[in-house]
């Protein structure tokens, strides 16, 4: 912030642009899917998002928020190399179109997706996902990958957008701290898995999958969790790739969990079978 907070007071000012109609995906798709080399930008929204990205590294483009939240993150937008501009509630409306309650978005440039053997270099737990389509699942499973110590989130081609608004948001910033990349060609990039050292392991409700509470991986083991869009789950062409099949225990047969409750169980899982617990 070398220059200082700026104040809007106009909606129509062209210094935020990159914020208007966030409330519409087809919109912000256009808006933000950029062209001609150009991998265009994102917007994260509220203070846990807004303070990953801007420990991220990632090229600011602007930080837009109310008073309030300019007290609150002072300190952290000190080094900001980015305008910062200040809007009252109101105004902050009618640019988003809803109600910016968390009171701070801002706006970076997105980045090409790394290889994959980049995003695995060096893993051992990794989450692979089959066209989750539902923003919100995403940034729930982004934001248990994180908090129990995955890895990398490895995407299907058919996966929505990790950084549309929603999945940052959900994910609390997540999105921009576990390293994640496209998968393609899909399924046959799971050989590459395989080849590199994983084993697949497909959570699945179908008949058959063994109880993922008897499962017990080696600490030292490279292992991939396949996870499924809610519906369908894991394609028959997935499931067959998998090395095993695994089920989470429901207490009557007509229960399943949400796919971002049970990537949280089997992250949880995968961490206990990392190393051993503490004394308490």
């Amino acid at each position: 912030m070398a220059s200082g907070p700026v104040r809007i007071t106009d909606p129509a000012d062209s210094r935020v642009d990159d914020y208007r109609s966030l409330h519409d995906a087809r919109i912000r798709r256009r808006m933000e899917e950029g062209g001609d080399g150009d991998p265009g930008f994102f917007v994260a929204e509220g203070g846990h998002a807004v303070e990953r990205l801007l420990a991220s590294g990632r090229r600011l483009r602007s930080v837009l928020l109310d008073r309030i939240r300019l007290e609150a993150l002072g300190p952290a937008l000190d080094g900001v190399d980015a305008p910062v501009l200040v809007a009252d509630q109101p105004t902050l409306r009618a640019v988003a179109g809803f109600p910016v309650h968390r009171g701070v978005l801002a706006a970076a440039d997105r980045w090409p997706l790394p290889d994959p053997g980049a995003v695995l270099a060096g893993a051992r737990r990794v989450a692979v996902l089959e066209d989750i389509n539902d923003h919100e699942n995403l940034g729930v499973i982004f934001r248990c990958a994180g908090g129990l110590g995955l890895d990398a989130v490895l995407l299907s081609p058919r996966c929505c957008d990790p950084l549309y608004r929603r999945s940052v948001r959900v994910s609390m910033g997540h999105v921009l701290a576990v390293p994640w990349t496209r998968l393609v060609p899909w399924p046959a990039a799971l050989e590459g898995l395989r080849a590199a050292g994983f084993r697949l392991a497909a959570l699945t409700p179908a008949a058959g999958a063994e109880p993922l509470p008897a499962w017990s991986p080696g600490p030292s083991e490279r292992i991939a969790v396949l996870l499924g869009a809610e519906g369908p789950g894991l394609s028959p062409a997935v499931l067959a790739a998998a090395d095993r099949r695994l089920a989470i225990p429901m207490r009557h047969p007509e229960d399943s969990l949400n796919v971002g409750s049970a990537a949280a169980v089997a992250f949880y899982a995968l961490g206990q079978s990392q190393e051993p617990q503490k004394p308490h």
